[in-house]
């Protein structure tokens, strides 16, 4: 289906045309002066100076060829040029009468594309901090969004799982528990299928490894070798690993799992450390790397390059491998197994060099092909109140479970007000208010851009925040419920009416800018933009319920007309909502 913004667009090249000018540069966009008009076209200005005539001339000549026009209630040549449009209510009807009938409300769907999505990053044996929000709850909306639009959605958590990390746990527990099995060259059994640590320790045993090596280098020079033993596949290493392993990724989806956030793919930096000495090999052997100071670089710089592009370094001069290569080497195992058409990475906008790096690397080797998009989505930093990076009360780095428990409290207070939910079902709802409060906190925000992270603002059940959303959403959902117990018809799109209040118009061209503006934010991958539009909705909707009486609107058919329109409202700030993996609570 052609949306009103379509539908306009035709209608004024072909008036454009029918006068006699060129409709190249004619197109409708909202407008900025809504006190005046709702869209208005600029095309008029673009033609003047190829016609030799005035603006407002050529404007009041297309005025002139839209008289009649089914699509407006109003169109207006104003000075210098301006062509200024106010949609008919009758067509606006039409244009959500027809977008009701259609799945997802008119989404047109693109040709499907396998993407995957790279969001994760987390560490194995650490907990995950606030510093891990951002990319997953940026990663998960985007992978939602692709596959509302019928995409092959794969999101891969690229767990940091390999290196020096693992061998100094190694050592510290072989320090604190130097009988386990593990470090007894004469054992010869099997090793034994429980972890010898739990998560708690497992999250302490790091910390402390990482300072002891600072301090001790007889510790740190056991850790590395205790790292190349792991590596060469030493099996009571290999063991120790696997436990390691099991207890942080049952950790780490358990908080994942609070946030909604989900993988289909639970990869590591391990898996691909088979295909790094073939990826050096080929790149040595093509002539793309060369050594340079003792390390194996290859160059990036490109004709056009705004600033000094250093090398990407793909082994350092003592034959350890680095991030990139890591990065280049999953490339190649995700082309082998998956063969995607489009990769979407989501990190802390302060790697752009690295990103910038591994993708020249990675095209100019032929490890994607030329084709296929490479997408990064650089992401700024959670702030405190006070604008730095956003910490605890006593400075450290907050845990995302406890960041999430403190904004699921901020919100109880307040479901709890509410004397008819029952305690079972307050603590439901205050679990989805309280992630769409912190989600919709940080998605509001460009991806790139620094937030203040204000929890009592996020939580607040007024102005632009998640729980107001979810609020307005649950205030239709009630409206209609409440219609349907006092024995009303089940309302239809045929039941929608030209609006006749311009609180109702509002709201029937909000939702008329629904395929437009989602199709738009999937294509910049710009979350952001499905919540303004959200807020827009919400807004629309507060204005036309405060002003406009619908149960008890006298006039049965009026009535049935405000139940449609708010019945496509709900669904489609639903349709939102769960793109960007938000649930509606029944009641709040």
């Amino acid at each position: 289906m052609k949306t009103i913004s379509e539908q306009m667009n035709e209608v004024l090249k072909q008036a454009f045309e029918a006068c006699g000018y060129d409709s190249a540069n004619v197109r409708v966009t909202v407008s900025n002066r809504p006190d005046l008009c709702e869209y208005q076209c600029n095309g008029a200005m673009a033609c003047a100076k190829k016609a030799k005539k005035k603006p407002i001339d050529i404007a009041n000549q297309v005025v002139e060829q839209l008289s009649g026009c089914p699509l407006f209630e109003a169109a207006d040549a104003v000075m210098p040029g301006f062509i200024n449009l106010k949609v008919a209510p009758e067509a606006l009807t039409e244009a959500v009468r027809e977008m009701a009938g259609e799945e997802k409300y008119g989404i047109r769907k693109e040709a499907p594309q396998k993407i995957i999505v790279d969001y994760g990053g987390a560490n194995v044996a650490k907990p995950l901090h606030v510093g891990h929000l951002r990319s997953a709850i940026i990663g998960e909306a985007l992978k939602r969004m692709g596959a509302f639009f019928g995409n092959e959605m794969t999101g891969d958590v690229h767990l940091g799982d390999w290196g020096l990390q693992m061998g100094l746990i190694i050592e510290e527990l072989r320090l604190r528990k130097p009988d386990l099995p593990y470090f007894d060259p004469d054992f010869a059994g099997e090793y034994p299928a429980e972890a010898p640590f739990t998560i708690s320790e497992l999250e302490e045993i790091y910390p402390a490894a990482s300072k002891r090596s600072k301090e001790d280098p007889e510790f740190a020079a056991k850790a590395h070798e205790a790292t190349k033993k792991l590596q060469s596949g030493d099996p009571a290493y290999r063991a120790l690993w696997k436990h390691i392993m099991k207890v942080s990724v049952t950790d780490l989806k358990k908080n994942y799992d609070a946030l909604n956030v989900f993988f289909e793919l639970w990869k590591g930096e391990s898996d691909v450390q088979p295909y790094i000495p073939g990826l050096i090999e080929d790149l040595e052997k093509r002539g793309i790397a060369y050594e340079s100071d003792g390390a194996l670089v290859v160059d990036i710089a490109e004709p056009g390059d705004s600033r000094e592009l250093p090398p990407c370094i793909i082994r350092k001069s003592d034959g350890a491998a680095l991030y990139a290569t890591s990065d280049l080497a999953t490339l190649i195992e995700r082309e082998k197994l998956y063969g995607p058409d489009r990769y979407v990475y989501v990190s802390d906008k302060r790697q752009e060099l690295h990103y910038t790096q591994f993708f020249r690397v990675a095209k100019k080797a032929g490890i994607v092909p030329a084709e296929h998009d490479l997408k990064w989505i650089g992401f700024g930093t959670m702030n405190g109140k006070d604008g730095k990076p956003f910490k605890t009360r006593d400075g450290g780095v907050m845990r995302l479970e406890t960041l999430i428990k403190e904004i699921r409290e901020a919100v109880y207070a307040r479901i709890a007000e509410n004397p008819e939910i029952p305690e079972d079902e307050a603590q439901e709802t205050t679990r989805m208010v309280a992630l769409a409060a912190l989600k919709y906190g940080d998605l509001s925000n460009q991806a790139s851009k620094d937030y203040v992270f204000d929890i009592d603002r996020f939580a607040s059940f007024e102005g632009n925040t998640g729980p107001y959303i979810l609020y307005t959403t649950v205030r239709i959902k009630s409206i209609l419920r409440k219609y349907a117990e006092a024995g009303g018809a089940e309302v239809t799109a045929a039941d929608l009416r030209p609006a006749c209040s311009p609180s109702e118009k509002a709201l029937y061209l909000e939702l008329t800018k629904y395929a437009e503006t989602v199709e738009g934010a999937w294509k910049e991958l710009a979350p952001h933009k499905v919540c303004q539009y959200l807020y827009s909705v919400a807004e629309a909707f507060n204005s036309f319920y405060h002003e406009v009486r619908i149960l008890s609107e006298e006039d049965e058919e009026k009535k049935r007309g405000y139940l449609a329109l708010i019945r496509v409202t709900e669904g489609i700030l639903t349709a939102c909502l769960e793109m960007l993996g938000m649930e509606v609570p029944g009641r709040m």
